[in-house]
Order: C-alpha cells, then sequence, then structure tokens
C-alpha cells in the first residue's frame, strides 16, 4: 500500500475561464468528489502531483490531501487526468474521496512472470488485457496483478478465471475474456511467402505476354 501526502488550495474560481486562469498561474485544477462527500474545486502544482503518484502504486496510490480547506485530511486517489493533446501536459485532474473501510473498484495493470515456453520457441506474448478491475478494501490494493505465464504454449492463453487474486482482493467479470495469449509467427511468415510468390508471378506472366507480342 503506497501514501502520499499532497498539498492543495481552494479554487475561487470555477468553469472555463477559473480553469485558464488557474493554469496561467502554473498551477493544476482539480476536483475531488465521492460518495457523502460535497464536489470541492482545488488547485495544486502539478509537480506535486508528479510526485504524489510516483510510487509503484501509480494511480492507485492513496493521498491525503493537505490544505486550508475542508479537504484537509481526506484521503483520496487519482481517478482522471486530462491530457493537453499537443503539450502533453495534465490541464485537469478528478479525485475520488475514499472511505478506507469500505471496498472500491480499481484498475490494477497486469504483470506477466517468467517467460512462456511458446515465447522460447519464438512465439510472442501477447497482453490482451493491460489492466484488470478489482474490487478491495483501498489498503489492499496490488501494485499489479502477477500472472505466471511460463507454462503457456504457443495458441494458448490464460482467462480471467484462471488468475489468481491476492487475499482480499477479487474480480467481477460476467464474461471469461482472454487476459493475455502467446501467438505463432507461422502464418505471418507464410502469408507473406505467398504475397511474394504471386508478385513474382505476375512479373514473369508479362514479360511473356510482351515477347509473344514482339514475335507477332
Amino acid at each position: 500500500m503506497a501514501k502520499s501526502v499532497l498539498n492543495v488550495e481552494t479554487r475561487v474560481r470555477t468553469g472555463k475561464g477559473g480553469s485558464r486562469k488557474v493554469r496561467e498561474d502554473g498551477l493544476l485544477p482539480a476536483v475531488v468528489y465521492g460518495k457523502g462527500v460535497e464536489a470541492l474545486n482545488l488547485r495544486l502544482d502539478p509537480k506535486a502531483l508528479q510526485q504524489a503518484v510516483a510510487t509503484e502504486a501509480g494511480w492507485n496510490t492513496l493521498l491525503t490531501l493537505k490544505g486550508d480547506g475542508p479537504f484537509d485530511g481526506l484521503v483520496v486517489i487519482l481517478k482522471d487526468m486530462q491530457i493537453d493533446a499537443i503539450r502533453r501536459n495534465p490541464t485537469h485532474v478528478d479525485f475520488l474521496a475514499i472511505d478506507l473501510k469500505k471496498t472500491l473498484a480499481v484498475m490494477v495493470p497486469v504483470q506477466p512472470v517468467g517467460k512462456a515456453q511458446g515465447v522460447v520457441e519464438g512465439g510472442t506474448l501477447q497482453l490482451i488485457r493491460h489492466e484488470l478491475e478489482v474490487y478491495c478494501l483501498p489498503t489492499n490494493i496490488p501494485t499489479s496483478i502477477e500472472i505466471d505465464v511460463t507454462a503457456l504454449n504457443v495458441g494458448e492463453g490464460i482467462h480471467i478465471d484462471e488468475v489468481s487474486f491476492p487475499e482480499g482482493v477479487e474480480s467481477q467479470h460476467d464474461v471469461n475474456f482472454t487476459v493475455l495469449t502467446v501467438v505463432g509467427r507461422m502464418a505471418e511468415e507464410v502469408e507473406v511467402d505467398e504475397e511474394d510468390e504471386e508478385g513474382v508471378e505476375g512479373v514473369e506472366t508479362e514479360d511473356v505476354s510482351e515477347e509473344a507480342a514482339d514475335e507477332e
């Protein structure tokens, strides 16, 4: 469980104009919301946020807000972040206020463990789902969901029902979807070879036709 403290301030001006002014001041506009919590408009130092979530938990880091306002002491996680399409810097963030004693749904990255037998034989491991949604207490959020892939051969995969989750962590899915799989390269190579052969045959046919026309 990763924890950080984040200093924030109340944002008086709201709307597009208020957010623009916050960004002009070199700060980041934000909002915090959650069950039983009145939505609060905040502003903060983007570098401070970057440092706060620079843990092994990333966005799932438990952030304790500090500052002069009703948000002081509130525990939140980073829920959403808007990014500028050109500059690639954050332009707005959403925080979700959480209750440490109640379960919540979070997205956790998938971490393959080991080298699949199919990869050793020339195949490629493909992650179909880079993240999985899990339900657990905030204090039980895992940094990743580890999946042992060493026994996988080409053409084999692991479905969500086959994934082992840490104690206190559950997954609730209606469909038994594929999380990762090992694919071979034979089909791709054969397809490329066939295209090359067709191209060569086409050139030869054209040459013969031209020679015949010259003879006539």
